[in-house]
């Protein structure tokens, strides 16, 4: 018994004070390891391959039908007939009410979002113009359509935001025009008017 108290005292093992450090040392490397396999649940950010995203959206659920067009330097234009051209890719040709509802187990799903994406996976050097055109206007109301071009690499960086308001079918209004250089930079935005739907137009008569 111990002189001082009522109690026997502990005694120190040396060997049992190691392997709880070593367990706690393998603990923090097994943590460690699974922050390097998955760091985007570490940080949350999703990497985009591309070098230029140009979205379009209009209000939700909303039934119109609008679509975007996007032209390259060298005269490739993307649209709802032609989803990829040079290195620029249309993600889908949203419909408005007309194809944003599946069924489900017997259960209609609809989707509210109503919004066309155009990616551009390569640097070329020149002007890019990007065009909505009101395909189908359901209602008499006015429309208001955003339109937004982000410059991805290396940093994220809004080249153009702005809203446009359609209003009635066939309206084609040009969004933006912006030009390249070699290294990726904007040395130039506008929004001077050119028809792209007329460009389509003659491809496809002289196609023919």
């Amino acid at each position: 018994m111990d002189s001082f108290g009522n109690y026997p005292r502990e005694k120190f093992d040396p060997f049992s004070v190691m392997l709880f450090k070593g367990l706690q040392v393998v603990c923090f490397l097994f943590f460690i390891a699974l922050l390097a396999m998955n760091p985007e649940a570490r940080s949350g950010k999703i990497d985009t391959k591309a070098e230029f995203i140009i979205s379009m959206t209009w209000p939700d659920s909303h039934p119109d039908d609008i679509d975007l067009y996007t032209e390259d330097p060298v005269g490739n234009i993307v649209w709802y007939h032609v989803r990829e051209a040079g290195f620029m890719v249309l993600d889908r040709d949203d419909r408005g009410g007309l194809n944003n509802t599946i069924v489900v187990n017997g259960k209609k799903v609809s989707s509210p979002i109503r919004q066309e994406t155009v990616s551009i996976r390569g640097i070329i050097a020149g002007e890019y113009t990007v065009n909505v055109n009101h395909y189908l206007a359901t209602t008499a109301a006015p429309v208001p359509v955003a339109v937004k071009v982000e410059k991805v690499n290396p940093a994220v960086e809004v080249v153009h935001y702005d809203t446009l308001i359609l209003d009635h079918t066939g309206q084609e209004r040009t969004a933006v025009r912006f030009r390249v250089v070699d290294n990726g930079s904007i040395v130039d935005v506008n929004h001077r008017e050119k028809s792209l739907i007329q460009l389509t137009r003659s491809v496809r008569r002289s196609a023919k």
